[in-house]
């Protein structure tokens, strides 16, 4: 029997209570628990898009599970090309944002307009690269094997391969660390001294192995100074060479194998395991980035030093303990959140693996509880690429096979970056959205030379896409992109709009007054100097609706125009949450009165002739009226200008929009419209859009005209993988069970049909509340809601409720009834749905 230490901490480092559990060895860990929550198939992966991620915020792994050959991919989270951002990089710009405007104002010529904005361009970002390949060949006594089985607990984020040759089972477990910022591969047989394999390491990136002692090799190398993205057509896409000696950041691979039995050698081709019971292989990395202000050259970290200090002290401990760490790290924040939809009567009893599953479900099965995996999915991927300390998930989260990524795999702006964060409040998982908030603030310091060099503007700009770095002019390298990817400037105050996200969940009054207030305040700062006079009202010129164009007046197709839709609802939004954060504060009234008056100019939202909202500032027709971007409705969601309840009108108009755009999409476009169908209370057609995503999809598509949906492993297929569309989907049934934008937790707010009897607990609505509930036949039966922060709550239902041992006030409306009563800081309310007995 053996003692162990469990983690029963408040903040996401080791605060540790140790509490004293007698486990025996054979079921060491709760980690072995049978459950539902799990990926799995009965044959190895052949392609990326079908092997299983682990990860600890930091480190990151694909795992094939092959047999003979075992491929597992690893990524390092600040493993990126190039190095700090430079300054003054279009002394240009400026002058022809004027050219631009004076076009746009006085002639309408958006073509002249376009030329212009091109003009105003930067370099494009730099790249998110793979680490290296681990390759594992074993050897067996026969040739054939049997009894295959692979999976992804994600109940436990553990990864196993099962196997059996010649009457012995193999199996090897696979783990990201968090506490012990390790890789860690169990390997075991059911027969003594069985485990004969080959331990190699390999990359794209220029290295050297070396022989570190005879269990123990180290992979050593330099990223390259830039590489061109992807979409661009070059000659020599990959350049190591620099000639300011300040870019190209280094790395360290370290991979060493402690047997129980047989013996280990190493050589220069590998480590080699013979004749042992037991191997427990550990991979430590580490980069020398040091921050996005300073060279991974002249001022890194010493990456060999911290790669070392992480192996060494994981070392000291066995297997069961590491297991045991990993598990108890992780449950803390994974166990917050349990979710749970009836099984119709005619739902299969057969498990599936997870390929055949999706399968089935895209060919019409009802499998709920594949919907409720997909949910637990996107928190577990959430939890394993954005740790507290760590830089935030990119577009593929930590996880990427190529050096010349889709789209960089950089931070795109213009939603993909805010939609992983979507979910990470309403899902308990606040932690994992500081690294994402942290970087806001890099951004902030490189964003406020973009907006005096390009703008002469006061404040701070983003544009469509950042980098480790914190990138912040419009990418083109001197004018080679198009201006309604790379030219759109509310980065900044869109990005904002997490700031206040995390105020309004933790109710943190220090946060809100030393980070998110002063960090909104420049960004509004820049809004105001951005914003000109235009026939009565404040305007953005030049402005674009993210990657659309339209047809002008005159039939010419055009991108570049002045007020679009989603410039004037992402600043309506920014000043809002200004102007309430400083009443949250009681302070700064007079920038808050300057920001009131500006709001009150700013451009409104029109109603086209086909019912729609409109995109555009005149109600111009759409070249790609299908297209996958639905700007014009972030007052819907995520923002909060359009709501069925407040603004009846507009929403109808946002539903038209919404039939007119129609369902296809790439799979972050599929995941943006159920939170739209959501926001406009339609369950059902929230809830058909989730069927879309869970849509199977080639391993290999990349042509995302052909639409999105999920690959076998359930990452999203844009395609290429993007892993916004997890978080997007995630975000979505979040908002289809729960709903606090308004000021109110809105329970139930757009629950499908299919999903008429369920239980969920653990969410969180904005006031610090959180939220339990149980419904049939889509009513709410009980609910318990745990004021965290205290102050007055008012939830929303659809039908009568009442809150035990308190008299609260119930207000019938023409959406349903409204309680409200005061709660006490730490203490569990319980709600009686109507005609229930508590």
């Amino acid at each position: 029997m053996l003692q162990l230490s469990i983690m029963t901490k408040r903040s996401p480092f080791l605060k540790i209570k140790k509490l004293v559990l007698l486990l025996f060895l054979p079921g060491m860990v709760t980690c072995y628990s049978q459950n539902k929550l799990k990926l799995w198939y009965k044959i190895p992966a052949k392609a990326w898009t079908e092997a299983l991620p682990v990860g600890n915020g930091r480190l990151g792994a694909m795992v094939f599970g092959g047999i003979k050959q075992e491929l597992i991919e690893l990524n390092e989270s600040t493993l990126w090309t190039g190095g700090p951002v430079r300054t003054n990089v279009n002394p240009n710009a400026y002058a022809n944002l004027l050219l631009a405007r004076e076009a746009l104002f006085k002639n309408e010529d958006y073509s002249a307009a376009l030329n212009y904005t091109k003009k105003m361009q930067g370099y494009y970002s730099e790249s998110y690269l793979p680490l290296g390949d681990l390759i594992i060949s074993q050897s067996f006594q026969d040739t054939a094997s049997t009894n295959y089985y692979r999976d992804l607990d994600i109940r436990n984020a553990i990864s196993t391969t099962r196997f059996t040759v010649a009457g012995i089972t193999f199996k090897r477990q696979v783990i990201s660390s968090a506490p012990d910022q390790v890789i860690v591969i169990h390997f075991t047989a059911s027969k003594t001294g069985q485990l004969n394999f080959k331990l190699n390491i390999n990359s794209l990136i220029k290295h050297e192995n070396q022989v570190i002692s005879g269990n123990e090799i180290a992979m050593n190398g330099r990223a390259p100074s830039h590489v061109e993205p992807s979409y661009m057509p070059s000659a020599n896409p990959v350049t190591y060479n620099d000639s300011t000696g300040k870019r190209g950041m280094r790395f360290e691979l370290l991979v060493k194998a402690i047997n129980r039995g047989g013996y280990v050698h190493t050589d220069t081709s590998g480590i080699t395991v013979r004749g042992a019971n037991e191997v427990t292989v550990f991979l430590s990395a580490a980069t020398s980035f040091n921050g996005f202000d300073k060279s991974p050259v002249t001022q890194g970290k010493d990456e060999d030093k911290i790669a070392k200090d992480y192996l060494s002290k994981a070392l000291l401990k066995s297997w069961p303990i590491l297991l045991n760490r990993h598990c108890t790290d992780y449950h803390y924040y994974f166990n917050r959140v349990n979710f749970d939809l009836a099984a119709p009567a005619n739902c299969t009893k057969k498990p599936l693996p997870t390929d055949e599953r999706l399968l089935k479900y895209t060919e019409g099965a009802k499998d709920p509880a594949l919907e409720t995996l997909y949910f637990q999915y996107g928190r577990y991927l959430l939890i394993s690429c954005s740790r507290p300390g760590g830089v935030p998930a990119n577009l593929q989260g930590i996880w990427n096979k190529e050096i010349r990524p889709p789209w960089s795999s950089n931070y795109t702006t213009n939603i993909n970056v805010q939609m992983n964060y979507w979910p990470a409040e309403v899902s308990n998982l606040s932690e994992m959205h500081l690294p994402f908030i942290d970087f806001i603030k890099t951004v902030a310091v490189t964003g406020k030379a973009t907006a005096e060099e390009f703008y002469h503007a006061r404040g701070w700009a983003v544009h469509h896409n950042t980098d480790i770095w914190g990138l912040s002019n419009p990418v083109g390298d001197l004018g080679n992109s198009d201006p309604r990817t790379a030219d759109w400037a509310m980065g900044s105050p869109w990005l904002c709009q997490h700031l206040w996200w995390h105020y309004q969940f933790t109710q943190d009054k220090k946060y809100l007054r030393k980070t998110a207030y002063p960090l909104m305040k420049e960004a509004a700062r820049f809004c105001i100097d951005l914003l000109v006079p235009y026939k009565g009202y404040l305007v953005t010129a030049p402005s674009t609706s993210p990657e659309n164009s339209f047809f002008d007046d005159n039939k010419k197709q055009g991108s570049v125009s002045i007020a679009t839709t989603m410039d004037m609802s992402i600043i309506w939004d920014l000043f809002t949450n200004v102007i309430n954060a400083s009443n949250q504060l009681g302070e700064d009234k007079a920038f808050r009165d300057t920001v009131i008056a500006k709001r009150a100019l700013l451009y409104p939202l029109h109603i086209g002739k086909k019912g729609n909202l409109q995109e555009w500032y005149k109600d111009w027709e759409d070249p790609d009226p299908h297209h996958r971007h639905v700007s014009q409705l972030f007052g819907l969601s995520p923002g909060n200008e359009i709501s069925p309840i407040q603004t009846p009108d507009l929403a109808m108009a946002a539903k038209k929009t919404l039939e007119l755009r129609g369902d296809e999409g790439t799979g972050w476009s599929l995941a943006w419209k159920i939170n739209l169908w959501a926001r406009l209370l339609d369950g059902n057609h929230a809830y058909k859009m989730i069927r879309d995503l869970l849509h199977l999809t080639g391993a290999t598509g990349t042509n995302y005209a052909n639409g999105g949906g999920s690959y076998a492993n359930l990452f999203d297929a844009h395609p290429p993988f993007q892993i916004d569309g997890n978080f997007g989907g995630l975000s979505g049934m979040c908002e289809m069970l729960l709903q606090s934008q308004g000021g109110e937790i809105y329970m139930l707010p757009a629950i499908p049909d299919e999903w008429s009897e369920g239980k969920i607990s653990g969410l969180k609505a904005r006031g610090n509340f959180e939220v339990t509930m149980n419904w049939k036949n889509k009513k709410l039966v009980k609910a318990s809601v745990l004021s965290c922060s205290g102050g007055i709550c008012h939830i929303r239902t659809s039908t009568p409720i009442s809150v035990a041992g308190l008299v609260a006030i119930q207000t019938k409306t023409p959406n349903g009834y409204v309680t409200a009563f005061p709660t006490k800081k730490n203490t569990r309310y319980n709600i009686i749905g109507e005609n229930q007995v508590l």
